[in-house]
């Protein structure tokens, strides 16, 4: 229980006429100036302290303001906005329309940055239908991405994807819409350690991934070495991995599939060097609240809302259950080519409750971040994923080919695809809020 508190703007008790009178009388000729130089100034310049802090009381007194729709706040412009979507406009509602005029934006053979788990026709997809679909919302339209304002616009900037293997590859999928526009000797991609790093050297500019599956430091960092009923995740650990954040100038954050362990959290509450180690276990859902408050602490604490902006991704969706869609008890992506046509399918693979937390945290807070819910609109596409066309780390066993869809791939997608979508949708909110 808090303690009694007393306000700082607790009522007195009136002064009494002669009380007044005296405090007149000790009135010097100095304060009479000051008094007189205030209100000159505030009529002068009254109308510039209250559009400012009119300003600030609208950004930090409204919760809901920067949940999806930033651009609300009122007379607040947002970095890197030259436009906005139009009024009642949700780009995130909408349907899939097939393009084959204009898709895809990009051939797999013509971008050298996919990583082999992601390139599907190199790898003997024998369609490629998940290629050409649009997204298209209801009542208006996406504004088609513009490599060129893109590269404008990061010159001499930093931008960045945080999070696990899913924003890497929304992040692979930005270098291959932009890197066309670029001299072969003006580019270079490298990677040092869990960062990699695209430099356009021409712009200045560099757009970079931060891997960082939870956000958190946790014993699970190194993404090969470690099991998945070992994870620990480390209490308020955000700096440890926020640090190489520090200084972009757009930050795109995800995390979700690696929370999605079916067991409890393991959760340290004190340090991994520390001999004693201090573990509890909690639900999912109060450990992933518990990450997504630590993120938007960071943010507000090392974002500028003036100069940079944040964007955080939802839960990618994944197809591991095809009895979800109708589909044969047993099966899964594997050797789906068709798109799913309910508009309100939701799969088992996603959790509701986690999707709620993040409702949960965004709606209460105050910071400036832009929400990309790229989940239902994913959902559709049990068509897009890597499934068994990918590179195999290991040899299959006998088994696994007699059984291909024992070993698919119903998480990650093939690029070109799916994860351009999101890009433009990130396009879209960055530019026309």
């Amino acid at each position: 229980m808090l303690g009694e508190m007393k306000t700082p703007f607790s009522p007195s008790p009136s002064p009494s006429p002669s009380s007044l009178l005296k405090n007149k009388a000790r009135f010097s000729p100095y304060l009479v100036t000051l008094l007189v130089f205030i209100f000159l100034v505030s009529i002068l310049y009254g109308e510039d302290f209250i559009c400012i802090f009119g300003q600030q009381l609208q950004l930090y007194s409204n919760p809901h303001a920067f949940f999806s729709s930033p651009e609300r706040v009122k007379r607040q412009k947002l970095p890197f906005a030259i436009g906005k979507t139009e009024e009642g406009c949700d780009v995130f509602s909408g349907r899939w329309v097939r393009d084959e005029l204009n898709r895809p934006l990009y051939e797999e053979s013509e971008c050298p940055y996919i990583q082999p788990q992601l390139t599907c026709q190199a790898h003997g997809r024998p369609d490629k239908d998940y290629q050409f679909w649009r997204w298209q919302p209801h009542g208006c339209d996406l504004p088609k991405f513009n490599a060129s304002l893109m590269l404008e616009t990061l010159r001499g900037k930093r931008m960045m994807f945080v999070g696990d293997s899913l924003n890497r590859g929304m992040y692979v999928s930005l270098v291959c819409l932009l890197h066309r526009l670029i001299p072969q000797d003006a580019k270079s991609m490298e990677t040092f350690d869990s960062l990699t790093v695209f430099t356009a050297k021409e712009y200045n500019a560099t757009i970079e991934f931060y891997w960082a599956p939870f956000l958190l430091e946790s014993n699970a960092d190194n993404a090969v070495v470690h099991r998945i009923s070992d994870r620990v995740v480390r209490k308020g650990s955000i700096n440890k991995h926020g640090r190489n954040w520090k200084g972009v100038d757009i930050l795109v954050l995800n995390t979700y599939l690696w929370w999605m362990t079916g067991l409890k959290m393991k959760i340290l509450l004190g340090s991994f060097e520390d001999e004693a180690k201090e573990i509890v276990e909690v639900s999912t859902e109060d450990a992933y609240r518990m990450a997504m408050k630590s993120m938007l602490r960071w943010v507000r604490l090392n974002m500028d809302p003036k100069k940079t902006r944040v964007f955080f991704t939802s839960m990618s969706p994944s197809h591991g259950k095809s009895i979800d869609w109708g589909g044969k008890e047993g099966g899964n992506c594997y050797n789906e080519t068709k798109m799913i046509e309910n508009a309100t399918y939701w799969g088992s693979d996603c959790r509701r409750s986690v999707m709620g937390v993040i409702g949960e945290v965004l709606r209460k807070t105050k910071v400036p971040i832009t929400f990309l819910n790229i989940t239902q609109l994913s959902s559709y596409r049990k068509d897009a994923h890597t499934s068994i066309y990918k590179k195999q780390w290991s040899p299959l066993t006998a088994e696994q080919l007699a059984n291909p869809a024992s070993y698919a791939d119903c998480v990650h997608w093939c690029l070109p695809g799916l994860q351009d979508t999101w890009n433009e949708l990130l396009f879209a909110k960055l530019f026309y809020p």
